[in-house]
């Protein structure tokens, strides 16, 4: 037992020479901690985010002076323009990062400026040959005109009869002469397929793939309205395909004295498609030999079943209906090659009349030009000094 009474005794002596050393120790620092509250070694707080005052500052840090020197306010008063120069460069290269990136811009034009930027219209062949410049006494137009009587061949008006000229859709008359006197039957049903879509200038259709009509609905489509579909589907189904149609074209204008004429395929989108007037005169006063062919081409409108749907079909000449107009067989064209065109078969002063008009600018053009022969031939137009024809 006399050894732990040493130890107890040892252990008391060390600590009483500990804990005042250990004292001394939290006294200083508790008075280095008073120190940096009153602001000798920091600034004192008052409350969360408080500063002290400048006063409380030490010596060894200065307080900022209240100015700056020119040179440093001119520094920053550059930093805003140098940031601009910044962004307008960076701009252009962040367009162009984003349209590599494959990011389409869209640019609007208005409407006016558009039509401007536009191709130029392609010359009709009349145009290029100067034949809208010709002049005549009734000041038409139109850069080819006859005016035949139909029971005795006398040409009552003639302006470069004799030009050949592409004819467009008024090529469907020959295809509706061909088709009728082949003796095909009208109400066989033929399949609108790939083979009738326009590859030759890219024209649309109403008529979809597929769709089934009968011959006799596509004879009139191609007539009044100058489907191109239905025409390419009459001659795709005549005996012998395609090639054997042109031919009975060909062969049918050799017959009827066309020899101006040249018929390559059944539409008249093809700019080889040519004829004189003379020789279209002659296809009028045939085609006018077949009641069906007079009918379907001066109706004014049908409406057909192309499936599950109803499509409304116009006459492509807005003469047809016209109360001073008694038309009994006509035919319009328009491609550009040919400008505006239009063939018809005309009751008129006491007499049965054929009238040809190619190339005109357009089928206001074409309108004002038939009508200023109607007035010639009725007696209407007093301003118009040449000879009238006698009845």
């Amino acid at each position: 037992m006399q050894w732990r009474r040493w130890m107890w005794t040892g252990m008391m002596a060390a600590a009483l020479v500990v804990l005042p050393a250990l004292a001394a120790q939290v006294a200083a620092a508790g008075a280095t901690a008073t120190m940096v509250g009153k602001g000798v070694g920091s600034p004192a707080r008052t409350g969360a985010g408080a500063s002290a005052s400048p006063q409380a500052r030490p010596a060894h840090r200065p307080q900022r002076a209240a100015a700056t020197t020119p040179r440093r306010q001119q520094a920053r008063a550059a930093v805003p323009a140098r940031r601009h120069q910044a962004r307008a460069v960076q701009r252009p290269r962040q367009a162009a990062a984003r349209s590599s990136r494959g990011t389409r811009s869209v640019v609007r034009v208005p409407r006016a400026q558009a039509v401007a930027l536009r191709a130029p219209a392609r010359l009709s062949y009349g145009e290029r040959l100067g034949l809208r410049d010709t002049p005549d006494p009734l000041d038409l137009r139109s850069s080819v005109v006859l005016v035949v009587d139909q029971d005795t061949d006398e040409v009552l008006f003639s302006k470069n009869a004799a030009a050949v000229l592409p004819v467009a859709s008024i090529t469907k008359l020959m295809t509706a002469l061909v088709v009728v006197e082949a003796g095909q039957a009208l109400d066989e049903l033929l399949t609108i397929t790939q083979a009738d879509v326009d590859t030759e200038k890219g024209t649309g259709s109403r008529l979809a793939l597929g769709t089934q009509l009968t011959r006799g609905e596509l004879l009139h489509l191609a007539l009044m309205s100058s489907e191109n579909r239905a025409a390419n589907a009459l001659g795709r189904y005549y005996p012998g395909g395609m090639r054997a149609f042109v031919e009975a074209m060909s062969a049918k204008a050799a017959l009827l004295g066309m020899h101006d004429s040249r018929f390559v395929e059944p539409t008249g989108l093809s700019s080889r498609n040519q004829a004189s007037a003379r020789d279209l005169a002659l296809l009028v006063h045939a085609a006018y030999q077949h009641e069906i062919i007079r009918s379907l081409s001066v109706s004014p409108g049908r409406q057909v079943e192309a499936g599950a749907r109803e499509l409304q079909f116009r006459n492509s000449n807005r003469l047809v209906g016209n109360p001073l107009w008694t038309i009994g067989l006509q035919k319009t064209g328009f491609i550009s090659e040919a400008g505006r065109s239009v063939v018809m078969q005309a009751d008129m002063a006491g007499r049965r009349l054929i009238m040809v008009m190619l190339d005109a600018a357009d089928r206001y053009t074409r309108g004002a030009d038939a009508e200023r022969l109607r007035r010639w031939l009725t007696g209407e137009g007093h301003e118009v000094a040449l000879a009238r024809p006698q009845p």
